[in-house]
């Protein structure tokens, strides 16, 4: 059994799967099934990432490498938010300023983390289709989806400061935000099925 194959094909089905409960908790406007989802997706992403990072050429590691460094730091802030969604927030009786810092729906603190997390989830698939060295239509699909992607570390990182999440989070049920999520699912989903295949695909390289 070749684990280097293996290991990140599970990933990308965990990804695949994660993204799509995601967006289906979203429609149903599940919050807690929604974070518990999102605490399992970094570690598909992460076993994904592997994948890609360690067939790379060995003049693609640089970004290959940056690509895999950012997927452990997206994985820490992720699991970091949506533990203390599901324990500290779920569980305590907060006071409002705890409240407002922690709650996702305040998009106080936690949420501007949230969303840094996943800036820098963009700029790691990024670097990582960066590295691939595509040989078939389906993983030029994959490279072409991994790298435009990157263009959301920009918004991720940069809307948060100008305010306009915590102004919108004082009227409204939060359903521009949630569709918003939704829409990210649906360019996010057809990575992880083609990640899917790449690795369940014809053996490239160890």
């Amino acid at each position: 059994m070749d684990l280097n194959r293996v290991i990140p094909k599970v990933g990308s089905a965990i990804v695949t799967v994660t993204v799509f409960l995601f967006a289906l908790l979203l429609i149903i406007n599940d919050s807690m099934g929604s974070y518990f989802v999102c605490l399992i997706l970094p570690l598909g992403f992460i076993m994904m990432t592997a994948g890609l990072h360690n067939e790379c050429d060995s003049d693609r590691k640089v970004a290959a490498n940056i690509g895999m460094v950012l997927a452990a730091v997206y994985c820490v802030f992720i699991m970091l938010v949506y533990f203390a969604q599901l324990t500290t927030v779920k569980n305590e009786d907060l006071n409002e300023q705890a409240a407002n810092l922690l709650a996702m729906g305040k998009c106080g603190l936690i949420f501007n983390y949230d969303l840094l997390g996943y800036g820098i989830m963009a700029l790691s698939t990024f670097f990582t289709g960066l590295s691939m060295r595509a040989k078939n239509k389906a993983d030029k699909r994959l490279k072409a989806l991994m790298m435009i992607h990157g263009v959301f570390y920009f918004s991720c990182t940069f809307m948060p400061m100008t305010g306009m999440f915590s102004k919108m989070s004082s009227g409204g049920d939060g359903l521009g935000g949630r569709l918003a999520l939704v829409a990210w699912c649906v360019y996010f989903l057809p990575i992880g099925v083609l990640a899917y295949r790449h690795f369940g695909g014809q053996h490239r390289k160890s």
